[in-house]
């Protein structure tokens, strides 16, 4: 799975160009996960693989950024529910909505003292994943660790650390970088 996944992200998800990323940061190289994840093939692929990394852990919920999260969580749900273990999906605003309950974590419910699991399609500061951590904690709630698809290591794992969470990924750049360099 593993390597198929890879083989569909470098040739629907990786572009050698100049490009900004949301942290602000000039590339040259950009990796559309998302290109990937939204397809029936890459959910799937991208979904049994962070599933085997949460199915043993204690947590009640997983969830993450929008947009980059939300097709994982759909689909680790999925699986989990397939596999007969409950698990929660919740979703985390840029900002709360201006109507409704104006609220930033979308979904299930989540109480006081849960674990949780933090998802994303691509970390390159992590600067999202730590915004969902202090939303989290205000509430209370412990995220035990952060999984991203893609780590693009320009930081991300440091300022996980430091925010008290793991980062672990499916793959890095790195895993992008070699293969281009050969052609």
């Amino acid at each position: 799975m593993r390597k198929e996944l890879l083989a569909r992200l470098k040739r629907d998800a990786f572009v050698k160009k100049r490009v900004r990323l949301s942290s602000g940061k000039i590339s040259n190289y950009y990796i559309d996960v998302r290109k990937v994840s939204l397809s029936p093939q890459g959910v799937y692929l991208i979904s049994h693989l962070v599933w085997r990394l949460i199915k043993d852990d204690n947590v009640s919920a997983i969830g993450g950024p929008t947009l980059g999260a939300d097709p994982i969580v759909s689909g680790v749900c999925f699986l989990a529910h397939v596999h007969k273990k409950k698990l929660k999906g919740f979703l985390i605003r840029k900002s709360p909505k201006k109507h409704g309950r104006q609220k930033l974590v979308e979904g299930q419910t989540l109480r006081t003292g849960e674990k949780v699991i933090l998802v994303d399609d691509v970390a390159t500061s992590g600067s999202s994943l730590v915004n969902a951590i202090d939303v989290l904690g205000a509430e209370r709630i412990r995220v035990v660790k952060a999984i991203v698809v893609v780590d693009r290591e320009e930081g991300a794992q440091k300022n996980l650390q430091k925010a008290g969470c793991p980062l672990v990924s499916l793959f890095t750049k790195h895993d992008f970088l070699k293969a281009s360099r050969k052609k």
